[in-house]
């Protein structure tokens, strides 16, 4: 039952939720048993949560012919027509949508069935779990270890099912770093050498008098409580679920609670609420006077470039390292059972996460941390390697040990659910319209709602 719980996060109906019931066990079970992944198909359905991974695709797979005219289906050289099927990932709304198609796979016509889907790391765990049945392992698509042997270790670990088996790949490693302004640098610090910022902001003692220099200067050291939430649930000590039953909150993120207040009401955060928004945007934006952001390397692209595109701040930014290590999402390919398109996922699987030009010029013209270990340390140690954004500056360098060191072992199937529940139910504590014990029940009740067959085991404080 926990298995077919998990995967129907979408379904309120207990009709729905029985339809995902891990009856066989193993890879011949679950929702999917009795469906056979086949070649032929003319069309390709890939389910995403936003343009970043299409957009690539398009621009770099070899055997993309032309686009339509909205971009919504690439055609390929045989024929082949790749359907894009986007939701927003807020809220859980992709995963809803993901999971409501999931449950009638076996049920539609093979070009609408769903041939590949994007997972992220914060939920990845519930699709690629053998009893639930929903994800080809690779090495039925024929992709062997020798294929995948440059790929960073915890990038497969991720998608390894409790059977052994990998069930995704990713064109990515995503380690986080401080991505910081030039110009506020040298106005306050003296310099905005990544070496002499890097030093001042080494741990948090450091990071912090820094801030204090920057609040002194009329400047905000970073944006708002969401930046730094991504550092403080990546260093928690146990994952958010115990037993399948318990939401346990760990106390660095009452630690990032308590934090986050401090630099609310001292001034040091902007206090933007939220991330993706015009707020936060604004904030990166050639007029802000916000120092620095935590990323990892996609964000460069992703979050600062539109934002800066054509201004004086286009090429206003460094990196150094995050005073704490973190990591931050991540998209892994997973190849659907059922899919009618088994040779070309596994083409584009292939050939998107681990064929080796493609990965190096994700890196060079779009500032990516691409999958590929040697590759990486290559570039790091590379004096010509870097890209505009960063006047130039080789961010690989920054990175490179950081992403040896992504450890995923506290992540659960709820991680998004719980992160997104606490950030939101918490916001009107910040903003000092409740108390801190209102904010507790308030999460308690959006995790009952958002969860509901965990509430016989409460929520645990620390």
């Amino acid at each position: 039952m926990r298995k077919k719980r998990i995967l129907s996060l979408a379904l309120a109906s207990v009709t729905a939720l029985g339809l995902l019931s891990g009856c066989g066990g193993g890879s011949g079970g679950g929702l999917l048993s009795g469906v056979q992944a086949s070649d032929g198909g003319k069309v390709l359905n890939i389910y995403v949560w936003n343009e970043e991974f299409q957009g690539k695709f398009n621009e770099n797979y070899p055997q993309v012919e032309r686009l339509s005219d909205d971009k919504s289906i690439a055609y390929l050289k045989d024929g082949t027509e790749v359907h894009w099927i986007v939701n927003p990932t807020q809220d859980g709304v992709y995963q809803q949508k993901l999971d409501e198609a999931l449950l009638k796979q076996g049920r539609v016509a093979a070009d609408d069935r769903i041939d590949m889907f994007l997972v992220e790391a914060d939920y990845a765990l519930k699709y690629v779990d053998p009893e639930v049945n929903v994800a080809l392992p690779i090495s039925q698509l024929g992709i062997t270890d020798a294929d995948i042997a440059n790929q960073y270790r915890y990038t497969l670990e991720a998608m390894t099912g409790s059977d052994g088996e990998i069930r995704g790949l990713s064109y990515q490693a995503t380690p986080g770093m401080l991505v910081y302004r030039r110009s506020i640098a040298k106005a306050v610090l003296g310099t905005d050498d990544p070496e002499t910022v890097g030093a001042a902001v080494a741990d948090w003692d450091k990071f912090y008098e820094t801030a204090e220099q920057m609040k002194a200067a009329g400047y905000y050291m970073y944006s708002g409580r969401a930046d730094t939430a991504r550092v403080y649930s990546n260093n928690v000590s146990a994952p958010w679920v115990k037993n399948d039953k318990t939401v346990v909150v760990d106390p660095n993120m009452m630690n990032w609670v308590d934090r986050s207040m401090e630099d609310i009401e001292s001034g040091i955060s902007h206090n933007v609420p939220g991330q993706w928004n015009d707020e936060w945007n604004k904030d990166m934006g050639p007029d802000s006077k916000v120092f620095c952001f935590f990323l990892p390397a996609w964000g460069l692209d992703v979050c600062i470039a539109p934002n800066v595109k054509d201004t004086a701040a286009a090429q206003d930014w460094a990196v150094c390292p995050s005073p704490q290590s973190f990591f931050w999402g991540g998209t892994w390919l997973v190849a659907a059972n059922g899919t009618d398109n088994a040779s070309q996922v596994r083409d584009i699987m292939l050939t998107m996460t681990a064929d080796r030009d493609l990965l190096r010029t994700l890196a060079m013209n779009y500032g990516e941390m691409s999958n590929d270990q040697p590759l990486m340390e290559e570039l790091a140690q590379s004096p010509d390697f870097g890209i505009e954004l960063l006047g130039g500056q080789n961010y690989i360098g920054v990175l490179s040990d950081v992403a040896a060191t992504v450890d995923l072992s506290n992540i659960s199937s709820y991680d998004q659910g719980c992160v997104e529940e606490f950030q939101n139910t918490f916001g009107d504590y910040f903003n000092g319209v409740i108390s801190l014990d209102k904010a507790k029940d308030n999460f308690e009740m959006a995790i009952t709602e958002r969860y509901p067959w965990l509430v016989g085991g409460g929520v645990l404080w620390p």
